[in-house]
């Protein structure tokens, strides 16, 4: 982890907490962990909050291309980042909650997400919408993948009742800091895929 990354973050931090949630980048044993179900034939994937790109690398080294990555990012400084690192990633400078609306993402299909937000300290109508823009576009068979420095999935579970999707603890890592778990978001099976005679 580069040291001018660490700095880029803490000034980030100090001057927006609640939209920044880190006062450092996420660590490469929490980035291996929030990738490894990712590939090279996921096909696009859009990454939400990518801060300076420590999760992009971990997609590139996973075998994803660079010109299939979208990576979004509010905080200017780091949207500039973005585009010098990544030059042949799409780098949209938005807030995530704005993605329904985005006509960039009209008739694209997404193989994966990957989240850096702070959903515990979005709030839950805000949270709504970035789950909403994100599954949209979504394969019905991908998945959104985050992180929480919390004990439990950060999103609400009448939210993901409410948008037809469920959670699956994916794993923790005590080698980041501070130490983080991922969860992965998906669609909940249509009751016809259950064998219930073995439930």
């Amino acid at each position: 982890m580069a040291a001018g990354d660490t700095l880029s973050f803490l000034k980030a931090w100090a001057t927006s907490p609640l939209r920044i949630g880190a006062v450092a980048p996420s660590g490469s044993s929490l980035a291996q962990m929030m990738t490894r179900a990712i590939g090279p034939d996921t096909g696009e994937v859009l990454e939400l909050g990518a801060g300076t790109g420590s999760f992009t690398r971990a997609l590139i080294a996973r075998g994803v291309k660079e010109q299939d990555l979208t990576l979004v990012e509010f905080n200017a400084d780091f949207a500039r980042l973005l585009r010098y690192r990544f030059p042949k990633a799409r780098v949209l400078e938005v807030d995530a909650a704005a993605l329904r609306h985005l006509p960039e993402f009209e008739g694209r299909q997404l193989g994966a997400v990957i989240s850096g937000l702070p959903f515990l300290s979005i709030p839950p109508r805000q949270a709504s919408s970035i789950l909403e823009g994100a599954f949209q576009n979504l394969r019905p068979d991908g998945g959104m993948y985050l992180f929480t420095y919390g004990f439990r999935c950060p999103l609400d579970s009448s939210m993901l009742d409410r948008l037809d999707l469920e959670v699956m603890r994916v794993g923790h890592t005590f080698r980041n800091i501070p130490p983080a778990a991922v969860y992965r978001i998906g669609r909940m099976k249509p009751a016809q895929s259950y064998d219930w005679r073995f439930a």
